[in-house]
């Protein structure tokens, strides 16, 4: 699972990472506290021109055929396994494929029923990663207004994530991308043939996990402190 995670580069960093143009007024400040059912900047194609595009989405996905957005508190992640056969993905899978800028994530190790431990998980080299996802439209029919959010696909973890163990195992990481693979990841292909060889667990010797504060487990605080190694 991958419930929390942080993005503290600039949009200037973001814009070379993943090759894509920023209009001067869009405004991308870090945030050490990423939590579902809050606005990210997302990249995706733009559909008219073939391009890469930044904008924001809403964290936790909406089907466009529900009749309620509470359905995006259970759909923060997407199972690699069920992609195709969940209701709430198998569309977006083969048309709605995007990637979820970050520099780290947060995981819990749990040492007993009412204990854990936060970690942070980041790549070695410090530099810039993405999550695979899936975007979707939606229409409120009460409000009119539109709306697009999106989903952190996940996968089985690696050797890192795995052993973050107490009384429960940890039996998903979310599913990260080569730079490589971010073209094939979001360019349009047959439903028949889609892309998702890519989403399987990242390379553990290219990451590292440390020890954090216990205040990453609130969601209003938000500081360069919480990524940092817990003393």
């Amino acid at each position: 699972m991958c419930g929390r995670y942080y993005l503290r580069s600039d949009k200037q960093r973001i814009a070379e990472a993943f090759r894509v143009e920023i209009p001067p007024t869009f405004d991308i400040l870090p945030s050490y506290n990423i939590a579902p059912q809050t606005m990210q900047p997302v990249v995706r194609l733009d559909h008219e021109t073939g391009h890469r595009e930044l904008v924001l989405m809403r964290w936790g996905l909406i089907p466009f055929w529900a009749k309620e957005a509470k359905i995006s508190y259970s759909t923060i992640n997407a199972r690699v396994e069920t992609l195709t056969t969940s209701a709430a993905f198998r569309e977006a899978v083969k048309y709605r494929r995007c990637l979820i800028p970050a520099d780290g994530f947060y995981e819990w190790q749990h040492l007993g029923p009412k204990t854990t431990q936060p970690y942070a998980v980041a790549l070695r080299d410090g530099s810039m990663f993405a999550f695979a996802g899936l975007w979707e439209n939606w229409n409120d029919t009460t409000t009119r207004e539109r709306l697009e959010t999106f989903t952190i696909i996940t996968t089985e973890p690696n050797e890192l994530i795995h052993p973050l163990r107490g009384p429960i195992l940890h039996d998903r990481m979310p599913a990260i991308l080569a730079p490589a693979d971010y073209e094939r990841w979001m360019a349009p292909a047959d439903p028949a043939r889609l892309p998702t060889d890519l989403l399987r667990p990242f390379d553990a010797t290219r990451m590292s996990a440390w020890k954090v504060s216990a205040a990453v487990g609130n969601v209003r605080n938000d500081s360069p402190e919480l990524c940092r190694e817990a003393l």
